[in-house]
This record gives structure tokens, sequence and C-alpha cells, in this order.
């Protein structure tokens, strides 16, 4: 994918957006009844599975400049809503995990609150804002695994400054209920556990096994670039990798995982105290941050 940086980020009007969305939310509905998928429903093992294939956690306060705490902290009541959805569903061989499936529609009447929701190019406050750093994190610990993403959505902006950050670049999946999903599909012939839950400080995250793998992953970027468009604002660009060892440590395969483009909300330059600018140049479907 070459660095778009002529074609200039547009702001789509309300009234295109919301018949968009209604659309696609139908058209997902149907493809859910129709495409004859595997999904794995919200059952739960009496017990976890013994074998932990890989663990992650991140934090869930962040100071981020024009942004009250308060978003933050209705992030983790919706967090804390949605996991009890999704912690220790067993994925079965064949089967394929759908976010939105298992999560069903955040609303109000199921006690989801105003949280922080990214809109072209800018946030807002709304039901379930907040719910993409649970997505972020399973697509993150799914990528150490031998199980197969098959639906991810990149963010079409570069939100935070990498003063903060501990993974590359465009290594997180954006939803948005429902027709934006994470699905992941198990073609092993073991089943797998996703455990996730909230702390005081961190949302916790953990994909289980029955037995072990024979192969290690590590995921990193390549070919990373941000240039400077002629509309003013800057692209960055990079592709993910995953190299594959096996249990001596011996590199069996290195494989291309995405590409990522992104328009960037801040200056390149900008110092971590400034954690979030948003930028008027900045486009993209909505997404739960």
């Amino acid at each position: 994918m070459p660095i778009d940086f002529f074609t200039r980020p547009r702001t789509r009007s309300k009234i295109r957006m919301f018949l968009g969305k209604t659309y696609f939310t139908w058209r997902r509905y149907l493809h859910w009844f129709t495409n004859g998928t595997r999904y794995a429903k919200p059952r739960h093992a009496d017990e976890a599975l013994p074998i932990v294939i890989y663990k992650h956690q991140t934090p869930l306060l962040r100071r981020l400049r024009n942004v009250d705490m308060w978003l933050q902290h209705n992030k983790i009541v919706n967090l804390r809503l949605a996991v009890e959805r999704i912690n220790g569903v067993i994925l079965q061989p064949g089967e394929t995990f759908s976010f939105w499936r298992l999560v069903g529609k955040p609303t109000r009447r199921k006690g989801y609150v105003d949280g922080m929701v990214l809109c072209n190019g800018s946030f807002r406050p709304g039901a379930g804002g907040g719910l993409c750093q649970l997505s972020n994190l399973i697509y993150w610990m799914t990528l150490h695994t031998p199980l197969t993403v098959t639906e991810r959505w990149r963010h079409s902006y570069d939100v935070f400054p990498d003063s903060e950050r501990k993974q590359p670049f465009g290594s997180g999946a954006t939803v948005e209920y429902n027709y934006i999903d994470l699905q992941i599909r198990n073609d092993t012939d073991t089943s797998y556990q996703l455990s996730v839950w909230v702390s005081d400080t961190y949302l916790h995250g953990e994909w289980r096994s029955e037995k072990p793998i024979k192969t290690r992953y590590r995921v990193y970027q390549s070919h990373h670039r941000i240039c400077h468009a002629w509309w003013g604002g800057y692209v960055r660009h990079n592709v993910l990798r995953r190299s594959v060892s096996d249990q001596n440590n011996n590199q069996v395969a290195d494989e291309f995982v995405t590409e990522n483009q992104a328009v960037m909300m801040y200056p390149p330059l900008l110092s971590a105290e400034n954690d979030i600018l948003p930028n008027s140049h900045s486009p993209g479907r909505d997404s739960l941050e």
C-alpha cells in the first residue's frame, strides 16, 4: 500500500454517517445468519484451560489532553460489562470468535454509560465508549497464538504520541457495533479459551489452551514512514510482521500480518504531556477508543 498523502481526508456529514451506519449494521445482521460460519457461543468452561499461551495487560487510566477523566472512569464501567460476556468463552476447532456477537449491542438499558468515542478526527461521549481497549487487547494477544484473525479493522487516525507507546503503531483493532467487528477463527485441532478481567488499574487478558504450542511469535513493524501531506497534515504508514520460532528459538517463518495507514492527530514531535489533539484534518469511521 503506497502512502496516500495526496488525497485530502473528507469529513462525512451526520446524515451520510447515519445512513451508512444503518445500511452496514443491517447488512451485518443478514451476514451473521446466512454465511454458514460456526460462531463461538457464550458458553464457559467450569475450569480454566491449563496452558497459558499468551497474556497481556493495558492500563485503564491515562491522562489525555482535552479529555475529561470522567470519560475514562466511565470506560471502566463499560469494560466490566463487556468482559462479563466474553470472559472464559471457549473457541473450539473450526469456530469463529466474533466480538460483537458475544458482547452484544452496548446500550444504556444494559448499563453502558458514556465513554470516549472517536468520530471524524475528534471525540464525543457515547454509550459504550472505550470498548476498543478490549478489542485492541484481544487482537494483540491473538497475534501471539496460532489462531487466525479473519476480520480486523485498523484505526483511521493515529491518536497517541509514541512517548507512551508500548506496542508498534497500528497493532490495535477498532470496533463499532456491529459492522466493524473483530473475528478470530480456530484453525487448530485444540480448543482455546479467552480470559479477560478488569482489576483496579489494568485490563488483563489471556489466551489459554488444552496443550502447549510448539511455536513462539514476535510481532514487529517494518517500512515505517511519516509523510507531510500537501493539505497540511501528516500521514503515517507501517507494516506489521511476526517472526515465528520453534521451541529451540530457531526462526522458522517471518509472516506478513497487516499494513497500516493513518492520519496523525498530533504533530510528529509532540511531547508526552500532550497526549491527544483532535485535528479537523482527520477522517475515518466511528470507533470506540
